[in-house]
């Protein structure tokens, strides 16, 4: 079995693999203050519950936007199944068949990474990859598997919870649709702002890369192929049609497709 790891800002993302399959799959909330001791007491509870011994992993791939939980997690799976994690980083984007731009190889998002290598071989065709997190990601792949750019804004979550955060009479509020635009109190009306204002956002954003991205490749911009992916699409994924495909497993499956294409190099 192959162990993914999917290090988030909000969320660690625990999978395990029979070869294509996601077998089990947990969430672990992201702190920096655990240690590796700590990490692996909790996976090794989690393998436990499930009837998985550490003897059955055969290797592991790991990302992380948290670079400090980086030396923590891999010493921490090289003394759960005896070989350390490959990594995602620009050490093996050579073998990968997606582009990186040389000015964003040592910037872009290991999870967007992930994203736009799993949405080009799944598609094989230009793609938008929109990722709902902690930050709202926009990722442009060309027809050839340039990644062409990314657009970053806060998150729906991230969103809310600022207003709660930084003012003194705003609740914090479930993510819900409201009922109009126009919201008859405080809770309806942040609801309004943020969930339809992110269905704006997120609407604009991608027409105006489709179209941008339709004038580099020389494709038609309905050709391009929109997903969304992330634990939050689900809050717009009922109010709008601009994505083709919801797959909230599509980082996990980028990190698969990843270990199983440097492993064929005999990296």
């Amino acid at each position: 079995m192959l162990l993914a790891i999917d290090i988030g800002n909000t969320n660690i993302v625990v999978a395990l693999f029979d070869r294509d399959k996601i077998v089990h799959s947990w969430r672990i909330f992201s702190d920096t203050r655990r240690t590796g001791d700590e990490y692996g007491s909790i996976l090794h509870s989690l393998l436990r519950n499930s009837g998985v011994a550490p003897g059955q992993i055969e290797s592991a791939v790991m990302n992380s936007v948290v670079p400090v939980l980086i030396g923590p997690f891999v010493g921490m799976i090289s003394t759960l199944i005896g070989k350390k994690p490959l990594i995602v980083g620009p050490q093996i984007f050579p073998y990968l068949p997606v582009t990186v731009p040389e000015s964003a190889v040592h910037e872009i998002g290991s999870d967007l990474l992930c994203n736009a290598v799993e949405a080009y071989c799944r598609f094989r065709t230009a793609c938008i990859i929109a990722d709902f997190g902690t930050a709202l990601t926009f990722t442009a792949v060309g027809a050839g598997g340039e990644i062409r750019g990314v657009a970053i804004a806060p998150g729906i979550g991230t969103a809310v919870t600022s207003l709660f955060e930084n003012t003194a009479q705003l609740p914090s509020v479930p993510l819900e649709v409201p009922m109009s635009v126009l919201g008859k109190n405080t809770i309806h009306s942040i609801q309004a702002g943020v969930i339809l204002g992110y269905k704006g956002l997120t609407e604009f954003l991608i027409a105006a890369m489709k179209d941008e991205l339709a004038r580099q490749e020389g494709v038609p911009a309905e050709s391009i192929y929109v997903v969304a992916t992330g634990g939050l699409n689900s809050v717009l994924e009922p109010i709008t049609t601009v994505f083709r495909q919801v797959d909230k497993q599509l980082t996990l499956m980028g990190l698969r497709r990843i270990a199983e294409i440097v492993a064929g190099h005999h990296v």
